[in-house]
């Protein structure tokens, strides 16, 4: 997991600005759009990377390929609906890099197929797809501040709810202690493979119905 090959940390640059800024601003726009002006008025509605990045986070993403960007600020109370307002904004992030991965991923297959051979811009767009699909599966981890953590707490009875809130004093140490554990990688590994299956299987699906409606 841990890696610190000086090209692909350059090469990575693009792809983790990417990851983090789109992530955010995914959380930004939908809590805006849900009724909540906050991020608006922190702003946090923008595409600019200033606004976003955490520097641990983003050394952590670097490094491990696993990091985090600097929370959004949101007022729940002020969603129109506050169960869905959670769910949507929890899942917004997770989502937005998922799909940015599934269109460079789409880029990815274009170049090859047309005989575009840059090594350079293959690592780079490799490394955006990689960063965006790791960013979006350790936003899921069910810890504080996690997404996965506010998403589940909408499921949870208030007084569970209040005791999950309580871990995120340890968050930042368990987070440290998993990722210098095989645990971490016999979980995200997997699931990191997965998602990029899945983006090859719905690529080369949607492609394969263009050829033939067009060809």
């Amino acid at each position: 997991m841990f890696h610190f090959d000086i090209l692909s940390l350059v090469a990575g640059i693009p792809g983790l600005l990417m990851a983090l800024v789109i992530h955010e601003y995914a959380h930004a726009l939908i809590a805006d759009k849900m009724g909540d002006s906050t991020p608006r008025m922190t702003g946090r509605l923008t595409l600019n990377p200033i606004a976003h990045i955490d520097p641990i986070g983003l050394i952590m993403l670097l490094v491990a390929q696993f990091g985090w960007a600097k929370p959004v600020m949101i007022n729940a109370n002020n969603f129109r609906n506050w169960r869905k307002g959670e769910i949507c904004v929890s899942l917004a992030g997770p989502c937005a890099n998922f799909i940015l991965a599934l269109i460079m991923f789409a880029i990815r297959m274009i170049l090859f197929w047309s005989g575009v051979r840059m090594r350079s811009l293959d690592l780079v767009l490799d490394l955006i797809i990689i960063y965006n699909i790791n960013f979006g599966i350790f936003n899921l981890i069910p810890l504080p501040p996690l997404d996965g953590s506010r998403l589940i707490t909408v499921f949870l009875p208030t007084e569970w709810a209040i005791r999950l809130a309580s871990v995120e004093r340890y968050s930042f140490l368990l987070l440290i202690v998993l990722m210098a554990t095989p645990v971490f990688s016999y979980i995200l590994i997997p699931l990191q493979r997965l998602v990029y299956m899945l983006d090859y299987t719905i690529v080369q699906g949607l492609f394969y119905w263009i050829f033939r409606l067009f060809i």
